[in-house]
């Protein structure tokens, strides 16, 4: 090859390399939809429990949480621990929310809050909540603690119901699909 047509021959590959590439991981990226802050208020005093972010492969039909709640899609929520809480009580305050917004397959419900099976989660500690469209199912994993999947369609819409349907804190679930 001539001395001289090599650097244009490398860029080339390489610009080809870089869109493959490129391409190959925008075919998993996530939108972002938005963030919030859970809190828990006792007496006059409020305090922050998780921070929690919402992403979906794709974007519903229409801005609602209602669409977010039945889109049939991978999507995820993370959240960050802001406090050291008791086990107990997330499992008991998923289950009320389960309760709240109609959804009662108590085996289903308790399989998916047995992944917080030490007695505390930590500060700073993470908690992934995905549906995985494809095999229709939700997994959670709960760092230092326990990763569990549940199957069906309707256990995700009662999961996503939590924090899109009816909820104590009703701004959540508009902050989190704010960047829709």
């Amino acid at each position: 090859m001539n001395f001289r047509l090599r650097p244009a021959f490398f860029l080339t590959v390489f610009a080809f390399m870089f869109a493959l590439v490129t391409s190959a991981f925008a075919d998993g990226a996530y939108i972002h939809t938005g963030d919030a802050v859970r809190t828990k208020s006792v007496g006059p005093f409020t305090a922050k429990v998780y921070a929690i972010r919402h992403d979906m492969k794709e974007r519903p039909a229409q801005k609602s949480k209602q669409a977010v709640i039945d889109a049939d899609v991978d999507k995820k929520f993370t959240w960050r621990m802001l406090r050291d809480v008791d086990s107990e009580k997330i499992r008991k305050a998923l289950k009320e929310a389960f309760a709240m917004n109609g959804y009662n397959d108590q085996a289903k419900i308790n399989a998916f809050v047995s992944a917080f099976n030490k007695e505390e989660v930590k500060e700073n500690s993470a908690i992934v909540i995905t549906y995985n469209a494809g095999p229709k199912t939700v997994s959670i994993w709960v760092q230092d603690g326990g990763q569990v999947t549940v199957p069906g369609q309707d256990f995700m819409k009662g999961v996503w119901s939590i924090w899109f349907g009816k909820i104590d804190q009703p701004q959540m679930g508009d902050q989190l699909i704010s960047k829709l």
